[in-house]
């Protein structure tokens, strides 16, 4: 059986995701099973003068970065209809990264006009109707490698993957980032740690932690195996959400000491009931222990 083609363009875009892709443990594995026709950093057998210009065959196009309609040049060509011939001809679409899923960081730039391939963080755009059917949204700031290696392998196979309503995985996108998190202990009993890169205590009521908000697998499926943002201290950005990036990101609003947002899934009147309780014991073990660490 012929391998699949992959073609991976970038429209407006940092490189971010594409060098976290090279630190893929198995990354020339999981490249033996397709036909790699353009990347914009490995060698592969065209150059971006030679994708504008030919009609390279494409099975599965991944797009990186931001998109806006008029002025991301590149080698002297209008980039997005080069894309958009591109993704006609595809089978499948993976948009890698916030940047090519909802806008992204360069959103920021111009919030107006750029946005993400078939979405304006969680609008859709005019093209969205003629890609949806294709789509398969990888959001994050940069992806974890082996969240799209978990797709590339599904597709190679044949396998169908179940999405949600803005088309990003269910197995990698299902969960929050607060499952299976080390800290959750601390979370429950409201015994948050004073700073950043600390061992123990919650980041969420006084660091601003995204993690009850933000879907993904961080604290499931560890960046080189062995770690997350907040095993090591550092509270969760929330980079896969469309909102992605928040103003006053390291706050959690709070009304008369309780989060203006619930977590998600959590209904407002079970999450005053926990805390209620949580608030009535003191857990001289955990605040032991943050102490402990902040000395």
């Amino acid at each position: 059986m012929s391998k699949l083609t992959l073609v991976w363009v970038q429209s407006i875009s940092c490189n971010g995701n594409a060098h976290s892709f090279l630190n893929h443990p198995e990354l020339f594995s999981i490249l033996s099973h397709f036909e790699l026709l353009y990347h914009p950093v490995l060698d592969t057998p065209y150059g971006l003068t030679e994708l504008i210009e030919s009609e390279i065959p494409c099975d599965i196009l991944i797009l990186e970065g931001s998109f806006k309609a008029e002025g991301v040049v590149k080698v002297g060509v209008e980039i997005l209809p080069v894309i958009e011939s591109y993704a006609k001809r595809a089978e499948h679409i993976i948009t890698a990264g916030t940047c090519a899923t909802f806008g992204g960081v360069f959103k920021q730039y111009d919030p107006t006009h750029i946005t993400g391939f078939c979405f304006d963080e969680e609008e859709r755009v005019s093209r969205y109707d003629s890609y949806a059917s294709k789509l398969i949204s990888l959001p994050g700031c940069p992806i974890h490698p082996k969240w799209l290696s978990y797709v590339l392998m599904m597709l190679a196979q044949g396998i169908s993957i179940p999405l949600d309503h803005l088309h990003r995985p269910q197995e990698l996108y299902g969960i929050t980032v607060h499952t299976g998190c080390t800290r959750n202990e601390y979370f429950e009993w409201k015994v948050d740690t004073k700073g950043w890169g600390l061992k123990e205590g919650c980041l969420f009521y006084e660091n601003g932690c995204q993690a009850p908000y933000t879907r993904g697998s961080c604290n499931k499926i560890l960046w080189n195996d062995i770690s997350s943002k907040t095993i090591v201290g550092t509270p969760c950005f929330g980079c896969t959400e469309p909102s992605f990036p928040k103003t006053a990101l390291f706050h959690t609003k709070t009304n008369m000491g309780i989060p203006a947002t619930m977590p998600l899934g959590v209904p407002r009147r079970a999450y005053l009931t926990a805390t209620g309780i949580a608030k009535s014991f003191k857990i001289k073990r955990l605040e032991e222990r943050v102490v402990e660490y902040e000395v």
